[in-house]
């Protein structure tokens, strides 16, 4: 009941009024069955954006540390992703990413539609990073279709790092479902599975005009982070 007030009653009128989404595609998310949604991740906007235009519930896989965080901030985080049914997922750990796929799966089994952010994390600086084959193995295993979308305009008003997003008008753009049906089976096979995501960001690449870069999001900003020079603080006099 929650995720709906918040939908038609309180965030959604607000997020629609404050940025104008211009909506693009919203005819290519089914209107039953399941599915995922597949989009670019560039800011903590996309959260809340994107499922207040679909008519449909969607859950997402949401990082854990939404669900963790300390002192009253953190608790009214965990309240809010909790009551708007999302997901935690612990990223830590050699089987983070076997427990994605268990409760996506799990979402998908029941009928729903389940949002990705194939990249894994935020982009750090606007483009789209290498997918990883979380997505591609649920989309074979549960024969669902795929609709890849992407937020154009959300880096711009709320990049990482920024707490309040500034009011400017955004797209959203859903590309038609991808069909994986001939993979039937394969969702252990490494060469298919990369094909599969490769598809899915090549899609969604169409639809955002990112530049792409061909590494994980991650590993990237963690090699700039170890290159960047140490930063200098100002002796203190005595």
């Amino acid at each position: 009941m929650f995720y709906y007030v918040l939908k038609y009653v309180v965030l959604g009128p607000v997020l629609r009024l404050l940025f104008r989404p211009r909506i693009e595609g919203l005819e290519n998310i089914p209107e039953d069955g399941a599915a995922i949604v597949a989009g670019n991740h560039l800011s903590f906007s996309d959260h809340f954006l994107m499922p207040a235009i679909i008519k449909r519930r969607i859950t997402f896989l949401a990082k854990a540390e939404y669900f963790t965080g300390p002192g009253i901030k953190g608790r009214l985080t965990a309240a809010f992703f909790r009551s708007a049914g999302q997901i935690p997922v612990d990223r830590s750990g050699k089987d983070a990413g076997q427990a994605a796929i268990r409760e996506g799966l799990g979402v998908l089994s029941k009928g729903e539609l389940l949002g990705i952010y194939p990249e894994g994390t935020r982009s750090h600086d606007g483009r789209l990073y290498k997918g990883k084959v979380g997505v591609a193995v649920m989309a074979i295993t549960a024969q669902v279709p795929v609709v890849p979308c992407a937020m154009v305009g959300t880096f711009e008003i709320q990049p990482p790092g920024q707490v309040v997003p500034k009011i400017k008008r955004v797209a959203i753009r859903f590309g038609e479902p991808l069909d994986f049906s001939r993979y039937a089976g394969m969702e252990n096979q490494k060469a298919a599975i990369r094909a599969v995501t490769d598809e899915i960001m090549y899609a969604i690449l169409e639809l955002s005009g990112q530049e792409y870069v061909d590494e994980y999001a991650a590993k990237v900003k963690a090699a700039e982070q170890e290159a960047a020079p140490p930063r200098k603080f100002p002796k203190l006099r005595r």
